[in-house]
């Protein structure tokens, strides 16, 4: 009677996904879009259903999603770029730092987006700059988020 001993190595497999540092930005952007759409339907509604719009010429509350989830995910995608080469790199290699790193993404691009680019565009450059404390958090989840989905995904 013979008996087969194994290995953990044999037994045990990774099975953690991984994708392109890109596609992991593209969702991590998706996911921090969707809890930040969520947060402003519920507080400041017309938002999404006529300010995000707007800035195409457009209107409606399914066209304001669709336009505020692109955004999150192109603004992931760029994220990804930022965070997958140079000296982040190592940084963002662990889920925490990505978290991190995702938190001062998102205020940035708060600072830089929602404070100075979107007031302009919508024609009321009276309300540069737009410290709105609720953009502010929104945009700070939204980064959290993109973090946390990226560093698990790659």
């Amino acid at each position: 009677m013979s008996t087969t001993t194994r290995t953990e190595s044999e037994t045990t497999t990774d099975s953690t996904p991984t994708l392109p540092a890109w596609q992991a930005g593209g969702a991590g952007g998706l996911a921090g879009a969707l809890a930040f759409g969520t947060m402003m339907a519920m507080m400041t509604p017309a938002m999404l259903s006529e300010m995000i719009p707007a800035m195409y010429g457009l209107e409606g509350g399914l066209v304001g999603w669709i336009v505020h989830m692109s955004h999150g995910a192109a603004i992931g995608v760029a994220f990804a770029a930022l965070a997958s080469a140079g000296p982040l790199r190592e940084y963002t290699a662990t889920t925490g730092g990505a978290a991190v790193a995702g938190l001062v993404y998102g205020i940035a691009v708060w600072a830089l987006l929602a404070v100075i680019v979107m007031p302009i565009w919508l024609g009321m450059p009276e309300m540069v700059p737009n410290l709105d404390v609720g953009s502010l958090v929104g945009h700070s989840l939204y980064g959290v988020l993109l973090g946390i989905v990226y560093g698990a995904l790659t």
